[in-house]
């Protein structure tokens, strides 16, 4: 087994033995049929960087979250998705794949929450904010909070109503007198040049690489997931009305897609050896 070569930075180094395995799990496990050897998923980790005892501590904690079990065949181990892991992964693959891949139509109309917390309530008002945040919502002020997504307001009120918030709440929809205040209102709530540097940043890393082996294929495709899925958490998805054109997200996003086209047969193949080799010592 090959790991990295010199001066290549090992996906391990850039994020921990769980997240990585999480990876492995949504993008070899799931569509093989939802079930892995102990011996596919250490080997996989190690060609990730991953030494086994932090591979093994990594599956045993995905499987204290019931998203994995394991039966027992002869010396193997075998693991398989539970209902609850499967749904997670299903809805995750949905959302990663599905982020990025059409521009979103705007009407004009804003979705603006206005709730006013304490300052001595700042554990409220910080969940508030990340709530709010992952929902695409970007902050005017500590208070006022707009999103141009109408389709996520009972996301909002139901958030509200979590945090005990719904009375304090006010929630309208509202529009602003020209496009030019639109897009200062989109110059205060977010930060769109550093978001298109991580765009730009994630373009750069794959748009000329070109694996040369099946585990070198399965190592990028690791790496291409594991960084990518983290902009639809990052990114407010703003009507491409409201972007700058053109937009570094939508380049991103076809980098993603043709690198993930061009590495999976390749990096599955990889990853089925391991799976064979584990059901014939088994």
């Amino acid at each position: 087994m090959t790991l990295a070569t010199a001066g290549e930075e090992l996906p391990a180094q850039r994020g921990g033995a769980k997240a990585l395995l999480l990876t492995v799990f949504g993008e070899f496990v799931l569509p093989a049929g939802g079930e892995a050897w102990t011996s596919s998923l250490v080997s996989a980790a190690e060609s990730l960087g991953i030494g086994e005892k932090n591979a093994r501590q990594a599956i045993a904690r995905i499987g204290d979250q019931g998203l994995i079990v394991s039966r027992r065949h002869g010396r193997q181990v075998r693991w398989s998705l539970t209902d609850t892991g499967r749904e997670l992964f299903e809805s995750g693959a949905r959302r990663i794949y599905d982020f990025g891949s059409a521009g979103v139509d705007w009407h004009g109309e804003w979705l603006v929450a206005h709730c006013q917390v304490a300052e001595s309530q700042r554990s409220l008002r910080t969940q508030l904010r990340t709530q709010l945040g992952f929902l695409g919502f970007g902050e005017l002020s500590a208070s006022l909070l707009i999103s141009p997504h109408l389709d996520r307001e009972p996301q909002l009120r139901h958030v509200l109503a979590e945090l005990g918030l719904s009375d304090e709440g006010v929630v309208l929809r509202s529009t602003t007198a020209s496009a030019e205040e639109d897009a200062s209102l989109v110059e205060r709530a977010w930060d769109l040049d550093a978001l298109a540097a991580s765009y730009r940043s994630f373009r750069g890393s794959y748009e000329r690489r070109r694996p040369s082996t099946e585990e070198e294929s399965f190592r990028a495709l690791v790496e291409l997931v594991h960084d990518w899925r983290r902009f639809p958490f990052v990114d407010p998805e703003l009507p491409t009305d409201l972007l700058p054109e053109p937009w570094a997200g939508t380049t991103a996003a076809s980098t993603f897609h043709d690198r993930h086209a061009a590495w999976t047969v390749s990096a599955q193949d990889w990853f089925g050896a391991l799976e064979s080799g584990g059901r014939a010592a088994s």
